[in-house]
């Protein structure tokens, strides 16, 4: 089957259309047949198409919605300038996967969609006002482009922390807005640490309720998650993505009580907090500079600049500082994978999350730390290690692609 995987954020649509069927899954011979993404909806799109291969097409023009966005995607697939492998047009993709950032807790797995997903998707828009409507904008923009006889599938970032405990997502505020608002820690990022869990298990073939480690997803969004037989059991994102780790430009774990403070002292509403809070803080709050870690890695090292540098620290010790956290309330754990595109790609990162961890018996291979870069899997854990370091490329798309084919076929 070709499956379409659409993950459609404000301003962006990015996909993948991945073959696959329950045959190729066992096997784990899914084939990723063309990825791309077009920013700046609503304006002078960027688009950027390539067929699994060959070189990226990239284009700018108008893009004004979602739908048109898909619709731009849709005609580069069937053109036959594009040929990609199996697919002439529409009549060729037999399926499309959304990727859905909250489901709130009535979406504890991935679902195929209809009128009654749909509606169940909007309610939880208070829960996640920048992510869902967009969500929904693709979902809708899919439908009426394909009609209902083609399958549309849900995949939810919270689903795979609905396994975590409730003495681990209650807060201590009063109980009464649970029950009235639903205040609890969702968790986010949770296909991609759910992706990071199989493929450790894969790799080192054990049953999925061996697999207790910890997993790291670093990118501009950032969280980590303590997986216990195969479980979530904890995560560091929580009722919105605003919460744990420092970010790109998210400020992670706070004192509450500082956005009161700002207000009063700034003039600003508590929305306008918010915003500077999710937009204007983390890496790029610190540093005057960037959000981008490679930038910041580039500056210190060029020119000393002290608050890239102080970025960079600050960022690395707060994971630091999860992970002992995270040892600790699972009473340890075998491995620490690294994920996302810090995660995989920055040495001197995790070098340095990693460097102040021996305490609990973890010590690195510099050498094959080094090399782990551009997307490659291993591990880098020196000898004697007593906790596994490793790098596993997520892969979220797939998991889509996965969970789409077995919805469709009523095996999950």
């Amino acid at each position: 089957m070709n499956i379409l995987v659409l993950n459609c954020g404000s301003s962006s649509l990015k996909f993948q259309l991945i073959s696959t069927s329950l045959e190729q899954i066992e096997q784990r011979a899914d084939r990723v047949l063309a990825k791309g993404q077009i920013e700046r909806i609503g304006g002078a799109g960027l688009l950027a198409f390539q067929v699994a291969g060959s070189q990226t097409a990239r284009s700018a023009r108008p893009v004004r919605d979602m739908r048109a966005a898909l619709e731009a995607v849709l005609q580069w697939i069937g053109s036959e300038e594009t040929n990609i492998e199996g697919v002439s047009g529409l009549a060729d993709i037999d399926a499309v996967g959304h990727r859905v950032v909250h489901g709130g807790e009535s979406f504890i797995q991935s679902v195929l969609i209809d009128d009654v997903v749909l509606r169940g998707i909007d309610d939880c828009v208070e829960l996640a006002p920048l992510h869902n409507p967009a969500n929904i904008q693709g979902i809708q923009a899919a439908r009426s482009i394909f009609g209902k006889a083609i399958p549309q599938a849900a995949v939810f970032d919270t689903a795979f922390h609905h396994t975590i405990p409730e003495h681990s997502y209650l807060y201590a505020i009063p109980y009464q807005f649970y029950r009235r608002h639903k205040i609890r820690r969702y968790g986010f990022h949770g296909t991609s640490h759910r992706y990071i869990a199989y493929q450790y298990r894969i790799l080192n073939n054990i049953p999925r309720k061996d697999v207790n480690i910890i997993t790291l997803h670093l990118g501009n969004g950032c969280s980590i998650a303590a997986i216990k037989g195969g479980d979530s059991f904890d995560t560091s994102m929580g009722f919105t993505p605003l919460e744990g780790l420092v970010m790109g430009t998210r400020s992670g774990d706070i004192d509450p009580a500082i956005i009161g403070f700002i207000c009063e002292k700034e003039g600003m509403s508590v929305h306008e907090a918010e915003m500077l809070l999710n937009k204007a803080s983390g890496l790029l709050g610190i540093s005057g500079l960037t959000n981008d870690m490679r930038e910041l890695i580039a500056e210190a090292e060029e020119s000393g600049d002290r608050r890239a540098r102080l970025a960079i620290e600050i960022f690395c010790y707060r994971v630091r500082k999860y992970i002992g956290a995270y040892l600790s309330a699972m009473n340890g754990a075998d491995a620490v994978i690294f994920s996302g595109g810090i995660g995989e790609n920055s040495a001197l990162v995790r070098s340095k999350i990693c460097d102040q961890l021996s305490w609990c018996g973890i010590a690195i291979d510099p050498a094959r730390n080094a090399e782990l870069v551009d997307g490659q899997e291993g591990v880098f854990n020196g000898e004697g290690s007593r906790i596994r370091l490793g790098v596993i490329p997520t892969n979220e798309e797939l998991l889509i692609a996965r969970d789409t084919v077995r919805l469709i076929k009523g095996v999950i």
